[in-house]
């Protein structure tokens, strides 16, 4: 027999699946205190229901929980990169990052990605497919049964796994919007970064959610030309169509936009390229995320000299561009930005 998921539903949804085995309305909102709030998933663990019901939701519904195949760690302990098992086999990495203001937690949409970024490891073997609410969920709800047992939790989420969230626009913003409620995470707007590698509807449908959450897009490069080389996706949705976009959303959202810029060496690292960077986003409510490329074998590119970078972030500086230089965490352990993959266990 084929069991009901839980693991994704929303409270109002769970009274529906429910209501059929008589159980009262308010017994849903239990139901997912106990699976969100509470992280359990052992149906007899839900002490407030009667023994007849616990035994009805273990006969007919399930609570699918990924199952971790490898573990790694950081020399510095403050990164953990998780490779789970999803019910049909598939896998995706998740990285926990405690950070000083809190722990945050890196999640995939998709099992592999189809953007084809030539510095990227999630392009490498393609696309499967996409990630339900409940798998995105489920990544969150493990990482926090961990923290419980040092009395923390998740306080944040960037959606910049494995996977173009935007490709799976539907089950990225149920995901966030379940996150919000009381009998869930109960987290802030500001807690979610989304990346985006630039798909243009996504981004204005986005803006009309009423979902102010903190959009990044994926810009590496100032010109179409160089953009093009470095992201097929250009092609379809050039920069300045990427720009209007996140203009809007900006507008809409009162939320800054973040524009991320790997750095790698001889390609997009010029005083030119710096330059021509500060020009495109003068004026604009932006802030430029510059990232010194993560290795990946596979893809033979190097990341530039301190010098450079420096040289790079000043001149953005001088022009008045609002910018960090991303902290570098994980990179040892392949869970840094643009490293990770759909791997099986033992292998890169």
């Amino acid at each position: 027999m084929l069991k009901t998921k839980l693991y994704g539903l929303f409270a109002e949804e769970i009274a529906g699946a429910l209501h059929p085995f008589g159980f009262e309305k308010y017994r849903a909102s239990q139901v997912a205190d106990w699976i969100y709030r509470r992280g359990i998933i052992q149906f007899e663990a839900m002490t407030n229901l009667s023994k007849q019901q616990r035994e009805i939701l273990a006969e007919h519904f399930a609570i699918d929980e990924p199952r971790v195949v490898e573990k790694q760690q950081s020399s510095d302990k403050r990164t953990e990169k998780f490779l789970f098992a999803l019910a049909d086999g598939a896998t995706i990495e998740t990285v926990l990052m405690r950070q000083p203001y809190g722990n945050s937690v890196c999640i995939s949409t998709q099992v592999g990605c189809a953007m084809g970024c030539v510095f990227c490891a999630s392009t490498l073997n393609g696309i499967i497919r996409d990630l339900d609410c409940g798998e995105m969920l489920a990544q969150i709800a493990y990482i926090n049964k961990l923290l419980a047992i040092e009395g923390q939790k998740v306080d944040s989420v960037v959606i910049m796994g494995m996977g173009e969230p935007l490709a799976n626009y539907e089950q990225v913003v149920r995901f966030i919007r379940l996150c919000r409620q009381p009998y869930c995470y109960e987290m802030s707007y500001r807690s979610f970064t989304l990346s985006t590698s630039g798909i243009v509807p996504g981004i204005l449908k986005l803006a009309a959610e009423e979902l102010p959450v903190t959009l990044a897009v994926s810009l590496h490069a100032p010109n179409d030309l160089l953009r093009s080389q470095l992201m097929p996706i250009n092609r379809q949705y050039p920069i300045a169509s990427v720009l209007q976009a996140a203009d809007y959303y900006a507008q809409q959202t009162g939320r800054r936009v973040t524009y991320e810029y790997i750095l790698i060496a001889g390609m997009n690292d010029s005083k030119e390229n710096a330059v021509e960077l500060a020009k495109l986003l003068h004026g604009r409510l932006a802030h430029v995320n510059l990232i010194p490329i993560n290795p990946v074998p596979e893809k033979g590119l190097a990341r530039p000299d301190a010098k450079t970078i420096a040289q790079f972030e000043a001149i953005l500086r001088q022009k008045q561009i609002s910018v960090t230089l991303r902290r570098e965490m994980g990179t040892e352990i392949q869970a840094a930005c643009g490293q990770l993959r759909r791997r099986v266990p033992g292998r890169l």
